[in-house]
């Protein structure tokens, strides 16, 4: 079975870039292991590959048909961190990486990266011709936002915070009167 595990994280979280570059996943585990195994889900193939295994020695096992040109294992702090190197991307290697790590027969997963290949980036849009509007828009200058800073101003603000304290002594006050009160009372019942 799988599992998912706070144990292993895994940065970044989303991956864009384009056909022929090259990519790294970084794995931190806080347990300890015998080595780490990276996993591809393919949301259009609907399931699991098993990518490349690499032991706390350095030493990797490929999955079938994984070419060892394309991925690499590579430990990044003594047996915490490892990174996984992707070169000569294709849209074909896009899908949610994991790296896991077995335990008493299970394996944990980290949280996921998830690679998106694609041939060409989306440009930004341009900002280099900004709309003309039609209404004017008023500029306002630092003396007038601060009269305008409205709710949050501490002019409105720490009055109301000293009225609050006030009405809360003064019910804490009233309680504590009220409570000896009729402990008075309830003693003067009882001794009679």
């Amino acid at each position: 079975g799988f599992y998912t595990a706070l144990l292993l994280t895994q940065t970044p979280e989303h991956i864009l870039t384009q056909t022929n570059n090259k990519t790294e996943i970084l794995c931190e585990l806080k347990k300890e292991h015998t080595g780490v195994y990276w996993y591809r889900w393919s949301q259009e193939r609907q399931h699991f590959e098993f990518l490349v295994f690499s032991n706390t020695l350095g030493k990797a096992t490929y999955g079938t048909n994984v070419s060892q040109d394309k991925f690499g294992v590579h430990e990044v702090r003594s047996h915490s961190s490892y990174s996984l190197h992707i070169s000569h991307l294709h849209p074909s290697d896009s899908g949610t990486y994991y790296c896991s790590i077995s335990q008493s027969s299970q394996l944990l997963l980290g949280s996921g990266t998830q690679l998106s290949v694609v041939d060409a980036l989306p440009l930004p849009p341009k900002t280099t011709q900004t709309p003309v509007s039609k209404k004017p828009v008023p500029r306002v200058t630092k003396s007038k936002a601060s009269s305008r800073e409205g709710p949050c101003s501490p002019l409105v603000w720490m009055p109301l915070a000293v009225g609050v304290l006030l009405l809360l002594l003064s019910l804490v006050l009233t309680a504590y009167r009220l409570y000896r009160l009729r402990r008075r009372l309830w003693l003067r019942v009882h001794r009679q």
